[in-house]
């Protein structure tokens, strides 16, 4: 599904360090900006009306993996150089990511990536909404590093450089909406916030990442099950945002861990109503009218004998308004059912959650809830493929890697 070499580099932007020579209050790293990129480029899109989102998954996904391998450059001296070094860095990520990618869809990905960063024309226009995403995820970081750095003589220079940049995107109807503090401004600064919160808070644990950049790591699962599993390009979509957002919940009620959930009876259907309330009272609200019904349904919420339930990770179709529990996802392989491959996307959670416990004790940090995660190889062994899709194999092959 996903080769390990890649897995290793993906999880190389949670160490990445970003604005690394400001004072900043919290740690940011390239992996939460990636994922809160990705999340505002998803309400940014929903304004406009010819974007490609399986499009503008992949040349996402493209960007964060050049971003990687060009790790030591900072952004400003990054684009400078790229005016005048562009073919050569492009080349030079290409023979660096060719080894891990090359397997993957028999070369295609590869050279649908190498066509990107080379070709500007090549998904022109949901690269340009990339880069209004990108602006914007680097103008809400910057709000973090403003407070911290006020004493710094540069502060205010930097300050006007980063918000007179937003006339540059101004044509995107949801930049302008976020500029001027609307509901859409208020679902970005909630999606950036899950970037507050610690995976594994109750362990010490290495790389640190947050349940924002998680998000991110689960969607890209997804994608690649998707291509793996030849989902048209609605299902890919709506797996891929039903697992960049899977977590969104979280930033109003924290995390909290299966073992809790499981230890008193009941408790996993109380908090999963009063997720429904706070969705419904706190974020549904702050969503553009046209958006809300399919944003409820990457969510899971979906009604039941006439009351509300939420199951992220619920096998599910929506045709029109109307949506149903499916046990096989492929069979509505079609663009008009928006297919979600619940179970499928789990697996994905999961996989990340070993990947996480995997990496952390091959640092030498080890504990009895990472030992867990581990474990969770176990119970893939017994379920049998997924899909089509192997996972207890996936996880014994990045295991074998990572060690």
């Amino acid at each position: 599904m996903i080769p390990p070499a890649l897995v290793r580099i993906l999880f190389d932007a949670a160490s990445m360090q970003r604005w690394n020579d400001y004072p900043r209050l919290v740690e940011l790293t390239e992996l939460d900006k990636q994922a809160h990129k990705f999340m505002i480029a998803f309400f940014l899109a929903a304004y406009e009306e010819d974007i490609d989102e399986a499009a503008l998954i992949e040349a996402g996904i493209f960007e964060l993996l050049r971003r990687v391998i060009v790790t030591d450059i900072r952004p400003d001296v990054f684009r400078e150089v790229m005016q005048e070094k562009h073919a050569q860095i492009n080349t030079w990520v290409l023979e660096k990511i060719q080894e891990p990618l090359k397997g993957l869809e028999n070369g295609l990905f590869l050279e649908r990536m190498s066509r990107y960063i080379s070709e500007p024309a090549f998904y022109e226009k949901e690269r340009k909404l990339l880069a209004a995403a990108h602006y914007l995820a680097t103008r809400w970081e910057f709000g973090i590093v403003y407070q911290s750095g006020r004493f710094l003589s540069d502060i205010e220079d930097l300050k006007k450089a980063v918000e007179s940049d937003i006339e540059h995107f101004s044509g995107y109807r949801g930049v302008v909406e976020v500029g001027l503090g609307t509901g859409i401004s208020q679902i970005v600064d909630l999606c950036g916030r899950l970037r507050f919160q610690i995976r594994w808070a109750q362990t010490p644990r290495l790389p640190k990442t947050s349940v924002l950049g998680h998000e991110l790591i689960v969607a890209i699962f997804s994608y690649f099950y998707s291509r793996q599993v030849q989902a048209c390009d609605s299902r890919l979509a709506s797996n891929f945002f039903c697992a960049l957002f899977h977590d969104l919940p979280e930033v109003l009620t924290r995390d909290i861990i299966s073992p809790v959930k499981r230890s008193v009876e009941g408790l996993d259907e109380l908090i999963i109503g009063y997720e429904i309330k706070l969705i419904t009272e706190k974020i549904l609200p702050l969503i553009p009218e046209s958006l809300k019904d399919r944003f409820s349904y990457l969510l899971g919420l979906y009604e039941e004998g006439g009351y509300y339930n939420k199951d992220e990770f619920k096998n599910r179709i929506r045709d029109e308004h109307f949506i149903q529990t499916v046990s096989q996802p492929d069979r509505y392989n079609s663009d008009r059912y928006q297919t979600i491959d619940g179970q499928a996307l789990k697996a994905c959670d999961h996989l990340a959650a070993f990947v996480e416990a995997v990496l952390s004790i091959s640092y030498g940090i080890k504990s009895k809830e990472l030992e867990n995660g581990v474990a969770l190889k176990k119970s893939y062994q017994t379920k049998g493929p997924i899909g089509g899709v192997d996972f207890a194999t996936v996880m014994e092959s990045i295991e074998e890697y990572l060690q």
